[in-house]
């Protein structure tokens, strides 16, 4: 007789054995990518929802398995923009939460980002995938902790932390780390995010697993593209469907009517030109055959079927390392991959295609603006603004004993004309300087089709110390209703050239003024890269001939440099000691007025036409007087006494005042 017979309830027992031997018993050996397809579901608002299905991306399926290859201590994606690589982290959290559970520590670059990433893609995924879910503690409840910074699972947690709370990395240990766009993290007062986080996995020795993605940023200052070099770099080969010869898809092989370039270096040869993006195609660099996008398709499908897929340069040494180009993405035609291209180079920010489209590192070349180059091509303006500069904003900088303003014409694709540029002596804390300003902001231009045009919109500089910063609120504060807006400076990396304003209160007075922060770092990054710039069109910039040699060397007085800090590559804006560059700053703060009111230069351009047409027909039909000044007169009236009346200055296009 079993000694279970003794149990009242004897089939029960049984049961519970069993349940409890079951969690005794070995997760099945499969592949992460296996797990995944049996258990992840993509959330509702998503391209696809619905179960997870590799075959729709296969190049996934390989960025999964290698958190498990024997060995791998470190796996880093490097790729473009909605390759998956964030799908990817986010099943291989999963896995180590319903699989194979180990405690985690997942790391954004902000805590805004921490947030957004919560919100919309970790929570979403885990309240449609039951089977992890079930594993976690319930929010609020007792059996364990669910909130905004942690989730407790059977096996162990997962904490979020962002990249400027050493406090946070420092707190906890895990032997799984993950790390989201890293290119976007700041060094610390206490060193590179990065570095501090795989700390806290260094104790579990052969354990640990560090996962780290980016959209990479700025060859020689990107931590994702250090990363895949250290890595044993694989790329995904993928076989022509005419001769079979594989082959890692490159920019410089996709093809349509109207290139002219070879490569991304020589991307403005493709400005000016007609094309035909329908066109587009891939061309094998073998056999010179063109691929359609369904042929495309099918070849990155069928590439790990016929023996392609990832392939390693190097050997591997314990870190996996990948690149992918959005050229990969099943769901992009090569068409639309180009209409992209084209868009980017009209606005001349091709950096966000390099970085966004291709994954790859921009190579500035903000340190090759010579002074003596821009001299050089400066030009004799037809009349005060040029044609096609249909919009003025003015940038002031604040010194201790003067202001110093740049008054800026912009037009299409904000191809820019330095129209003016003054020093106005005078000290802040006093009243004449500022009356200066305001006559200079109160002046017309003349524009080439004799309209005359005012300043639209103006940034001021409110920094400076023994009082100027009020000086320059107050100023702000009792012109309202002028377009003037008060700025600060703020550096940094990957900042809006303007961000949402701040309230400041403005002295004692209960009214307070909105302070516009700069993201000065970015804005002269867009600045250097229209100087250099030596095709008329969109971001080029032109300079009138009177201008003197000294401004060209404050414009260029700013080299964007290389640093490391602590091992770790900082770029920053250097200045020799006793150069000045309030010729920079001033231009920094016009285009900030620019990004602040985003006009319609079409709209305003065609105004100015129509204008222009209005006054050859008022021209022809009666001829307008030049009167310089108020005319009195004398006429006599029916009684033989003379009257005095007064006849007011007409309004004269071309006439400035």
């Amino acid at each position: 007789m079993s000694d279970l017979s003794i149990f009242s309830n004897f089939e029960s027992v049984v049961n519970s054995l069993r349940r409890s031997m079951s969690f005794l018993m070995p997760p099945p050996d499969i592949k992460p990518s296996e797990w995944a397809e049996k258990n992840i579901k993509i959330p509702v608002g998503n391209a696809i929802p619905g179960p997870i299905n590799f075959d729709n991306a296969p190049y996934q399926r390989g960025m999964l398995d290698a958190i498990k290859e024997y060995g791998v201590r470190r796996v880093t994606y490097m790729t473009g923009a909605q390759l998956g690589k964030t799908t990817i982290q986010q099943c291989a959290t999963g896995y180590f939460i319903e699989h194979e559970p180990k405690s985690q520590i997942f790391v954004q670059p902000t805590q805004g980002d921490v947030q957004t990433f919560l919100e919309t893609k970790l929570r979403p995924m885990i309240e449609a995938n039951k089977s992890i879910s079930k594993k976690m503690a319930k929010p609020r409840s007792r059996e364990g902790v669910n909130n905004s910074r942690m989730i407790s699972y059977i096996g162990g947690w997962l904490m979020f932390s962002w990249a400027g709370s050493p406090k946070t990395l420092r707190s906890r240990s895990a032997p799984v780390t993950h790390a989201d766009e890293i290119d976007g993290m700041e060094a610390t007062s206490e060193g590179d995010p990065i570095e501090l986080l795989s700390q806290r996995s260094a104790t579990f020795g052969d354990q640990a697993l560090r996962t780290e993605s980016s959209t990479p940023t700025v060859k020689g200052a990107s931590r994702v593209e250090t990363a895949y070099y250290n890595g044993d770099r694989r790329r995904y080969y993928v076989p022509c469907p005419h001769c079979g010869e594989a082959q890692f898809l490159k920019w410089e092989n996709v093809t349509w009517q109207g290139r002219k370039s070879k490569n991304i270096q020589d991307a403005r040869e493709d400005l000016e030109q007609t094309h035909l993006v329908e066109t587009a195609g891939y061309r094998c660099e073998c056999c010179n055959e063109i691929w359609t996008d369904g042929e495309r398709i099918a070849a990155i499908r069928n590439a790990e079927k016929n023996g392609y897929g990832w392939k390693a340069e190097l050997p591997f040494k314990g870190h996996i390392s990948f690149h992918a180009p959005e050229m990969l993405s099943t769901f992009r035609k090569m068409r639309d991959i180009v209409q992209s291209y084209l868009d980017k180079l009209a606005l001349d920010d091709l950096q966000v295609f390099v970085n966004v489209s291709l994954g790859e590192t921009y190579e500035e070349n903000a340190d090759k603006v010579d002074p003596d180059s821009l001299q050089a091509r400066a030009e004799e303006y037809k009349a005060i603004v040029p044609l096609n500069g249909v919009y003025l904003t003015c940038g002031v900088d604040m010194q201790m004993d003067r202001l110093e303003l740049e008054i800026v014409a912009w037009g299409l694709g904000e191809e820019s004309w330095s129209v003016d540029y003054r020093v106005l002596w005078g000290d802040p804390l006093g009243e004449e300087v500022w009356e200066q300003l305001d006559d200079v902001l109160a002046e017309t231009y003349l524009h080439e089709s004799g309209s005359q045009l005012t300043v639209s919109a103006t940034c001021l500089d409110t920094g400076g110390t023994a009082g100027c910063t009020q000086a320059a609120y107050e100023y702000v504060k009792n012109r309202r209703n002028r377009k003037l807006f008060a700025i600060k400076g703020r550096g940094g990396w990957g900042l809006p050239i303007v961000q949402t304003p701040q309230r400041k209160q403005s002295g004692k007075d209960k009214r307070k003024i909105d302070l516009w922060l700069v993201g000065v770092d970015e804005a002269k990054l867009m600045v250097s890269r229209r100087l250099e710039s030596d095709r008329v069109g969109p971001g080029y910039c032109h300079f009138p001939i009177q201008r003197e040699t000294e401004w060209y060397k404050q414009l260029t007085a700013e080299k964007l440099v290389i640093k490391y800090i602590k091992g770790q590559p900082i770029r920053e804006w250097h200045k020799p000691d006793r150069a000045r560059n309030e010729a920079l700053d001033c231009r920094v703060y016009a285009l900030a007025a620019l990004k602040i009111m985003q006009p319609n230069f079409k709209r305003i351009k065609e105004r100015l036409e129509q204008q222009d047409v209005k006054l050859i027909q008022e021209q022809e039909a009666i001829p307008i007087k030049n009167v310089a000044k108020m005319v009195v007169r004398k006429k006599t009236n029916q009684s033989g006494k003379s009257s005095t009346t007064v006849v007011k200055k007409k309004k004269v296009f071309g006439n400035r005042k």
